[in-house]
């Protein structure tokens, strides 16, 4: 967290906004326009009735969307329909760093990597599982059964599990081999 007058002026940050209620993704195309970054995380969701099915994203997170702004735009921010504040504690700003953004990217599953044929995967490499269900599960992999199937041995979740993954939700944590 950052006091508001130790700011830099020079910085881009992310920065956490409140928002309306259900407002969120159009908060984001507002800020768009205004050539501001922004961001908010969206899941899909979908819903079974009787005569239909109904997919729809909706936030992961109700109210809230994320910034990418310097100080001199903190006013274009607040301008903006259905925008409400920054979030703070006390006098200082909420910033979120980009590890995070990064991470609900990858919860969310709109996180792109370099694909995984560019990646030169080795057995006995550990991984870590960037997107799906298993998101931030580390593990090693134990073989390549194919070019989008590779089995990998979790032993984080301190149990021995052994399960296929696509190579695209995976990402190399250390490059050199563990013994076995």
């Amino acid at each position: 967290m950052e006091r508001l007058d130790k700011v830099s002026p020079l910085e881009s940050k992310w920065y956490a906004i409140h928002t309306k209620y259900k407002c969120e993704k159009y908060v984001v195309n507002s800020l768009l326009k205004k050539n501001i970054e922004a961001y908010t995380p969206l899941i899909n969701v979908t819903k079974k009735y009787t005569r239909k099915v109904v997919s729809r994203e909706i936030p992961l997170i109700n109210c809230y969307a994320f910034v990418y702004v310097k100080p001199d735009q903190f006013v274009k921010v607040l301008q903006t329909e259905y925008v409400f504040s920054f979030l703070k504690v006390g006098k200082e700003l909420n910033t979120v760093k980009q590890e995070e953004i990064d991470l609900l990217k990858r919860i969310t599953g709109a996180y792109v990597e370099v694909r995984a044929e560019e990646i030169e995967y080795a057995e006995g490499m550990e991984v870590e599982i960037v997107s799906g269900n298993l998101t931030g599960v580390k593990g090693v992999l134990l073989e390549k059964k194919s070019k989008h199937n590779f089995l990998v041995e979790l032993r984080s979740l301190s149990y021995q599990l052994k399960i296929y993954v696509d190579p695209d939700h995976l990402r190399i944590i250390d490059k050199v081999a563990l013994e076995m």
